[in-house]
Order: C-alpha cells, then sequence, then structure tokens
C-alpha cells in the first residue's frame, strides 16, 4: 500500500519522522516517588523548607508558577520558611503594618 500523499502539497513521497515525547506521571506516581525518597520524608518530617520545596517542585511537575509563589519557593530551598513573609503581607493588607488585633 503506497504512502498517502501530503495533505499540503499532495506529494506522495512522504518520510516518516519519528520525534521525542513526554510522558506525564500520574498524582499517585508522584507520590510514590516521594515517599520512596528516605531523606525527602524525613526533610518533610522535620519540617524541612528545603524539603517542601523539593516536595512541591515534584507536585507541580515542571509547570510554571506565579512570580509570587516562586519566590516563596526560592526562600524555602535556601532554608527559610515564607511565614513571616507571608504575615508581613497579611499584616500590609489589614492596614498599613499593623495586624487586625492591633487596629482593634
Amino acid at each position: 500500500m503506497p504512502p498517502p500523499p501530503c495533505p499540503r502539497c499532495g506529494n506522495n513521497k512522504l518520510k516518516r519522522i519519528f520525534s521525542t515525547f513526554s510522558v506525564q506521571k500520574t498524582y499517585r506516581d508522584v507520590y510514590e516517588d516521594i515517599l520512596s525518597d528516605r531523606e525527602l520524608t524525613q526533610g518533610m518530617m522535620r519540617d524541612d523548607p528545603r524539603a517542601m520545596a523539593e516536595w512541591n517542585k515534584r507536585m507541580s511537575s515542571g509547570e510554571k508558577s506565579p512570580a509570587e509563589y516562586e519566590e516563596i519557593t526560592e526562600r524555602m530551598e535556601r532554608g527559610e520558611w515564607p511565614a513571616t513573609q507571608i504575615e508581613e503581607k497579611r499584616k500590609e493588607f489589614a492596614g498599613q503594618g499593623e495586624s487586625k488585633s492591633e487596629i482593634d
């Protein structure tokens, strides 16, 4: 059986070209991968921000995050918990640097 003609030019001398492809892991596969990583799970049990940043990286499967989220993740990768940064932002939105309880 001859190959089908090209839909654009009508030429029937086509060659099959193979390219690379990607297979996405299921969430179950990702969780199993995380749980099988003893160092990562121990870091998470110790509340190590680096371990949480790694967990997040694996769960996102390389998807691009918003800039604010990337900043927090970068801080966690350096070993810092972003709780202070988040609390400062909450105070900032609640009333120019004062927490809501301080305003009342």
